[in-house]
């Protein structure tokens, strides 16, 4: 790649080109996708708002949404094939990383160690939140990848912000209608309102956040595109989720 002059270019030519920055955004993403799950997702905090008063939140929205924008940028920058991949490879982190909790939280403790129960009620996530977590992000993730190489196409590569927001509206809009009430609905402490409104409110604080960070979104997106030379389109491309191949 000359780091210069960039070439459209359709997905499946792409084959398996030797890409230069490729596996760091792969690791940005899914260092992103872990921590965000680990220190965020079990949380509700509180915002006060002027003429509302205290209005909930889910508290990995703060950070959470940078995901999605890497998701925007691998998609843009290296086509829906290769965002498959690292979501796949996320999908897998969460596993391991769920499995570990697990085995780790389990294990008994020292008689002389007084954390178990800080340490339980940080890591020891109850199984029905890890398995909505991890279904939520595998369909919002797939679902904004599918609609930002989609509308790619048909606005010819043009007004990049309408599909880095519109892809937004719609993953996050799977996630947050998969996560909250596989996870809350019925639990102890959380209403039918509360998740109604913690749903619907991480909906919009994220979509918000997508359309904040646009310019970085841009900024991110150009540098790469130039670096690698590509500008790449899914024409032609099998969309199906069910597979790790580029």
């Amino acid at each position: 790649m000359n780091g210069g002059t960039i070439r459209p270019v359709a997905a499946k030519a792409l084959g398996r080109t030797e890409l230069r920055y490729f596996d760091f955004v792969m690791a940005a993403f899914v260092t992103i996708l872990l921590l965000s799950n680990v220190l965020g997702a079990g949380k509700v905090a509180t915002v006060d708002l002027p003429l509302i008063g205290d209005w909930p939140f889910g508290a990995g929205i703060l950070f959470f949404p940078v995901g999605y924008v890497i998701g925007d940028v691998l998609t843009e920058v290296y086509g829906y094939a290769r965002a498959r991949r690292c979501i796949w490879a996320g999908f897998a982190a969460l596993l391991f990383m769920a499995f570990m909790a697990w085995v780790v939280v389990a294990l008994p403790p020292a008689a002389d160690w007084t954390g178990q129960a800080s340490y339980e009620a940080v890591f020891g996530q109850v199984p029905r939140i890890v398995f909505a977590s991890i279904i939520a992000f595998w369909a919002g993730e797939l679902t904004n990848s599918y609609v930002l190489a989609k509308m790619k196409i048909w606005t010819k590569g043009k007004h990049l912000w309408t599909r880095t927001i519109g892809s937004t509206v719609a993953g996050q809009g799977v996630d947050s209608l998969i996560f909250y009430p596989l996870a809350f609905l019925g639990a102890a402490g959380w209403t039918n309102d509360l998740v109604l409104k913690v749903l619907v409110t991480q909906w919009v604080l994220k979509v918000g956040w997508e359309a904040i960070l646009t310019p970085a979104t841009y900024a991110v997106v150009g540098f790469l595109k130039r670096r690698e030379g590509i500008d790449v389109y899914d024409e032609g491309t099998d969309f199906t989720p069910f597979r790790m191949q580029v």
